[in-house]
This record gives structure tokens, C-alpha cells and sequence, in this order.
């Protein structure tokens, strides 16, 4: 009867254990379920409630971005009677994962792409997803000029040049074609010079003086020295959008020639070579340890964040893997040793 009684008392010690280890886990996922919810709340609430955009988290992969620009493209180049659109496609699907697209699911593409070639409009399919017209604006304001009509010269069979008319990516790596790097994914890592901080690029690891590429057309809004990025350049887009860092330029001849702040630069243009200056409130110092590019890409939806407290810097190590299906082809001109592009080209905003 004594050991009835033990074995009783020491099953309801373990059942009300279990119980409430049960009640202190659904307590957990409760409170971390309601911390999401109010985090994307307040998220979009942040970002969008207030006029601009105060928050982005690029968080592509190079699988996604092959795969919906390749639909863009080809949709374009068939002249099918449905066009698709890279960032629409990205950004329904940032809706159905969270902005998490290791979730990724095949069909879940294959299936947005059948309803959409079958008469159902992305406005259709979004209306319901609260948070689809953030997603548009962050990742167009990403990727907005990287696809589109645009002309570069072409060598005929007889040997003579001509413009020629494409659709397709317009935006090019930064490293020339032929100059190899190396890179990994180093965003957000902490930087002590001067003051700690956080590594706000990505740092291409490559030899002293392979030419650096324009990866957008812009206007050049910095050319000069900064005793963090050393000879640097910041190109921005047309729409005013992203500005492109590019740090730690080569001593003594940093720039192409006739390099200037207010310069137009296309998409594919030699801007300056690659180096290791920087560190130093003295100019033209080499005080970093490895020859590298330092790439960064910086968003603007309003004029107060360029310079303000509210940046926004976004990983771009995907997009710089991304970008190497598309090298700027150079040559040296013998009398001046500066590289130029190979074969010139134009788009739109160009010619305005």
C-alpha cells in the first residue's frame, strides 16, 4: 500500500512537470508569435506610414535572382504576350516567406508565373498581402535599372561597328572582365578604425590596378579622399536612388582619367583602379593590409536619409555574385596606360 502511495506521489510530480514545461514552451511560442506580428506591424508601419522608406533587408539569393530575371528577360526577348517583371515576382514572393527566401519553394514560382500567363494580374494576386507595396518599393529600389532596353556596340562580320538593340541586364560587376577576386559575405562585421562600427559592404579582394566598373549609370556626387575609404568614389543612380561606394582605390593614381564630381558615367565605364588606401587622416596613404575594393550600395527614398542618421546600407555580396554574368570588357590605351570600356553603351536616360 506504502509503495502505491510513493509510485502516485511521484507520477503526479512528473505529470505536473510536464505540465508545466508544456504551459512554459506555449508561453514562449506565444510570446515570440505576438513579437513577430508586432514586429511586422510596426515594421510596415515605420517604413511606410511615415512617407518613405526607413528600413530594408536584402535578403535574396543568387538562385531567386537567376531565376526571376531570366523570366523577365525571356518574356521580354519572346515578346510574349505577358511580360513579366523580376521585382513583382521578388516581391510576392518576399510576401509568402517572410522576406526568408530559404523557404523558397519551386512550385510556389511556378504556379505565380502559370497565373499570371493564364490572365491574372499581380494586383489580383497581391491584394491581400499587406505588406506587397513594401516589398515593391524596397527591391525596386534595389534592382530598379538593373534590367531593361538598352544598346551596346556590336562587331559586324565585315568588321564594322554598330549600336544594337537588347533587353537584358544593364548593370555590370564591378571588376572588369579578366581581373579575377575573391569575396565573401562580410556585411555587418565590426570595424574599429577611428571608431567601431559596422562594415557596411563588401570587400573584393583583387590585385592593385584592376580597373573598377561603373555598375549603373549615374552622376559621380564624390571623387576625393576620406580617411576611412581612402580614394574613393560615390556614383548615384539617375533615379536618385542608390549610391554606389567604391573605397580604397589605388595610391598615387586612383581615378580614370577625367574623373570629376558632377561627371555622367554610364553603366560599364572605367571609373578608377583598385588599391589599398585609407585608414589615415593623411591623404594618399596606403594603411590597409590587403589590395581590395570596398563596394557598398546605399538606398534613398528621401533626401534627409543620404547623410543623415537613417542610412540604409543593404549586403550586396548576392548582388555582386549576380553581377558576374555581365563584365565590362577593357583594353589599355598604350600612350596614357588608362583602361577604357571596349564597346560603348546607351540607354534611355542617357540620351535625355
Amino acid at each position: 500500500m506504502l509503495v502505491k502511495v510513493l509510485n502516485y506521489g511521484i507520477h503526479k510530480k512528473i505529470l505536473i512537470t510536464i505540465c508545466i514545461i508544456v504551459f512554459l514552451i506555449s508561453s514562449v511560442l506565444l510570446i515570440y508569435r505576438s513579437y513577430n506580428l508586432a514586429y511586422e506591424w510596426n515594421r510596415e508601419s515605420v517604413n511606410i506610414g511615415n512617407g518613405y522608406i526607413k528600413w530594408v533587408d536584402c535578403s535574396l539569393t543568387l538562385n531567386i535572382m537567376n531565376q526571376t530575371s531570366k523570366l523577365d528577360i525571356d518574356s521580354h526577348v519572346s515578346n510574349s504576350s505577358v511580360k513579366l517583371n523580376w521585382i513583382e515576382l521578388i516581391s510576392y514572393l518576399a510576401c509568402k516567406y517572410g522576406n526568408d527566401f530559404r523557404s523558397f519553394k519551386q512550385k510556389d514560382l511556378d504556379n505565380l508565373v502559370s497565373k499570371l500567363e493564364n490572365g491574372s494580374t499581380i494586383q489580383e494576386l497581391t491584394k491581400d498581402m499587406k505588406n506587397y507595396n513594401y516589398y515593391y518599393e524596397s527591391y525596386g529600389g534595389i534592382l530598379g535599372e538593373f534590367i531593361g532596353e538598352y544598346e551596346v556596340q556590336v562587331q559586324n562580320e565585315g568588321g564594322s561597328i554598330a549600336f544594337e538593340k537588347r533587353y537584358g541586364i544593364k548593370a555590370f560587376s564591378p571588376i572588369a572582365k579578366g581581373y579575377g577576386f575573391s569575396h565573401y559575405d562580410d556585411f555587418g562585421q565590426s570595424r574599429s578604425y577611428g571608431y567601431r562600427r559596422e562594415h557596411l559592404g563588401n570587400d573584393l579582394m583583387g590585385s592593385i590596378g584592376t580597373p573598377i566598373i561603373a555598375v549603373e549609370s549615374g552622376r559621380i556626387e564624390v571623387a576625393g579622399w576620406n580617411q576611412y575609404g581612402g580614394w574613393r568614389v560615390g556614383i548615384r543612380s539617375f533615379d536618385g536612388k542608390r549610391y554606389y561606394y567604391y573605397a580604397h582605390l589605388r595610391k598615387n593614381a586612383p581615378f580614370a582619367a577625367d574623373m570629376y564630381e558632377g561627371k555622367i558615367v554610364k553603366a560599364g565605364d572605367v571609373i578608377g583602379y583598385l588599391g589599398m588606401t585609407g585608414y589615415s587622416s593623411k591623404e594618399n596613404v596606403n594603411n590597409i593590409n590587403v589590395p581590395h575594393l570596398h563596394f557598398g550600395m546605399q538606398l534613398i527614398f528621401d533626401e534627409s536619409q543620404k547623410d543623415g542618421i537613417n542610412q540604409i546600407w543593404i549586403d550586396v555580396y548576392t548582388i555582386v555574385n549576380f553581377l558576374q554574368q555581365n563584365k565590362s570588357e577593357v583594353y589599355k590605351i598604350p600612350d596614357t596606360k588608362e583602361y577604357q570600356r571596349k564597346y560603348d553603351f546607351m540607354e534611355s536616360n542617357l540620351r535625355d
